[in-house]
């Protein structure tokens, strides 16, 4: 392996790693854990449960606290279905164009930090740089916490920036999401007779009706304001749903799925809350009709928000760096909110346009990953001073 890799071969070598978030993302870990270890940086994995993935972190700089994690996200969404022009896990370029999956959302800001690994060594820092690298993002932001833990033997890092696409924008908040898959269970009895019997298709509907006039009354009372947020209220949106085997026939099961998008100036646990009491709710009136009849909700992951921090640090190095003052926040998750989670600073900041992210075609203009170097350049700079 050379140990000097510009940031678009670095972006080609991750992208040639098919990291789809159902595989194992280790040859990629292997890969990045082989390029520190040939400029002599010593790193450390952090897997699953399964030994099947794997974070992975690592400092370059003295042994003090105060420096820079640059956390990102190794996992990509799938590519099946999508009509891709060129191959998905080969760099391609076109009209100053780099396509591929994940070149986005987010190798694309992993490579502009590691092919700065030589200029980080040749730096004379005084403040270190920490990566940090997980797995699992894009299906709930799983491998973050442990990593968060794990890393609590490096020095404390002052702040973090999650590299997530922003078009070098610095973005001080986003949403929570909570993912709720929800199981009715009914009674079967002949549609002529259903009043002896449960609908679990029907119940579901009325949970889900719930759903919606929550969102609705949320809408209603976030009009007129200007959180910055896109919409700017509370959404709960059910996006699949499964039960019944007849017309003629009141269901014996039904499953949905729904997840919460609060604003990260509520309560996620109290939204989880208030779902939870409206599912015991309508399971004790079923219940009352048939004792087979229930609802079970399952937490499938809740990842916090990012919350804008009065004087945060992370937010004056972003600003710093980047020149931008702009106020800026998104509807989407990422781990931001884990790390604030984990006592740090933190802000999104990165190359390329989450309007790319997970489409077919997946692209990072040329200039953006240029932008995302000399982002990492001055950080250096900075950081040495």
């Amino acid at each position: 392996m050379s140990t000097s890799i510009e940031p678009k071969a670095m972006l080609a070598e991750l992208v040639g790693f098919n990291t789809i978030s159902d595989l194992s993302n280790l040859d990629l870990i292997t890969f990045v854990e082989s390029y520190f270890q040939s400029h002599g940086v010593a790193t450390t994995r952090v897997p699953d449960e399964t030994g099947m993935k794997a974070s992975l972190f690592a400092q370059i700089g003295p042994e003090v606290a105060g420096g820079v994690i640059l956390s990102g996200h190794t996992d990509v969404v799938p590519v099946a279905g999508q009509p891709w022009d060129s191959d998905p896990f080969t760099l391609t370029e076109r009209e100053g164009r780099l396509y591929g999956r994940g070149t986005c959302d987010m190798k694309g800001s992993l490579a502009c930090a590691l092919a700065a690994v030589p200029e980080m060594l040749a730096a004379d820092l005084k403040r270190p740089i920490q990566f940090a690298l997980t797995y699992d993002e894009e299906v709930g932001c799983f491998a973050a916490p442990p990593l968060i833990e794990a890393m609590a033997v490096l020095p404390r890092a002052a702040a973090v920036i999650v590299g997530e696409p922003t078009e070098m924008q610095v973005v001080t908040g986003h949403k929570a999401i909570c993912e709720l898959h929800t199981h009715v269970r009914g009674f079967e009895v002949h549609s002529s007779l259903m009043h002896q019997g449960v609908s679990a298709v029907m119940t579901a509907a009325e949970m889900i009706n719930w759903i919606a006039a929550q969102t609705e009354a949320n809408r209603r009372e976030a009009a007129g304001t200007t959180l910055g947020y896109e919409p700017p209220w509370t959404t709960l949106h059910v996006g699949e749903i499964r039960g019944g085997t007849a017309h003629n026939i009141t269901a014996r099961d039904c499953t949905f799925s729904c997840d919460i998008r609060s604003l990260p100036t509520e309560s996620q646990a109290s939204w989880i809350e208030a779902y939870m009491a409206e599912a015991a709710r309508l399971a004790d009136r079923i219940g009352k009709v048939r004792p087979e009849a229930g609802i079970t909700v399952e937490i499938v992951g809740a990842v916090p928000g990012c919350r804008a921090e009065e004087n945060g640090t992370a937010e004056t190095i972003a600003r710093r760096l980047t020149g931008d003052n702009g106020t800026h926040v998104v509807s989407y998750a990422t781990e931001a909110g884990q790390f604030q989670d984990g006592g740090y600073s933190t802000v999104i900041c990165g190359p390329g346009s989450i309007a790319q992210a997970h489409q077919p075609n997946e692209f990072i203009e040329v200039s953006q990953l240029a932008a995302g170097s000399a982002f990492i350049s001055r950080l250096i700079a900075d950081l040495s001073k």
